[in-house]
């Protein structure tokens, strides 16, 4: 039987929260369908409201304080994620934008991400495939095939249950697959690791040629 790690990244700024009671439904089912093939789930939950102080301090001065250090700690040990974001004026919470921003670019590649999101109507609905799916392209998720989105109307509504179980189930088999690990093992020095975000590599890099000497507010010799 294998454990998986999954973390549960919120940005609902109440409590309660719909964002968070969406994110928990998730969790709920993944754990449930995991159990059902002979898996168990280990859950970390991650509230973002908590870590906004830290996560400002990170985005001005790159310092990283001990409750985000544990959550990026979290996040890069985890076989998935659920990520769920109110929506204000037409886009993801800053919150939550401003939380991955501050993450190093190479810490989530290829881990399968669940992407989630609430709103008051449903005329925000398309806000998680056209906005969430960009970002999480960016830092080479493996995103699930199902996008999860609940306005008020929808807590009622018959086909959010069923949306959630895919949703979990395209997880599931993504973190049984180990793709993310198998990525990391084989193929990690085949992507471009940017320049402070290779956990180490960087220092093979020859700061004393003059493209570094420039980008650094140096002169060329």
């Amino acid at each position: 039987m294998s454990t998986y790690k999954l973390v549960v990244v919120s940005a609902g700024t109440s409590d309660p929260s719909s964002t968070r009671l969406l994110a928990d439904r998730v969790a709920q089912r993944v754990d449930a369908l995991a159990g059902a093939r002979g898996h168990s789930v280990a859950l970390r939950v991650l509230d973002l409201r908590e870590l906004a102080g830290e996560i400002t301090t990170a985005l001005v001065s790159q310092l990283t304080g001990p409750k985000l250090a544990a959550a990026v700690a979290a996040l890069g040990e985890a076989d998935g994620i659920v990520v769920s974001t109110p929506v204000y004026k037409a886009g993801a919470s800053g919150l939550l934008t401003s939380f991955f921003q501050v993450l190093d670019n190479d810490l989530l590649i290829a881990k399968p991400v669940v992407l989630a999101a609430t709103a008051g109507t449903a005329r925000h609905a398309l806000v998680v495939d056209d906005q969430l799916r960009g970002l999480f392209a960016y830092m080479r998720t493996t995103t699930v095939p199902t996008s999860l989105f609940a306005s008020t109307e929808d807590w009622n509504d018959p086909a959010l249950p069923k949306r959630i179980d895919r949703a979990a189930f395209e997880l599931v088999l993504l973190m049984e697959s180990g793709f993310a690990q198998r990525i990391r093992d084989e193929s990690w020095n085949a992507y471009q690791h940017e320049f402070g975000s290779a956990g180490g590599t960087e220092v093979g890099i020859d700061l004393d040629s003059d493209m570094m000497r420039l980008a650094t507010g140096g002169s060329a010799t």
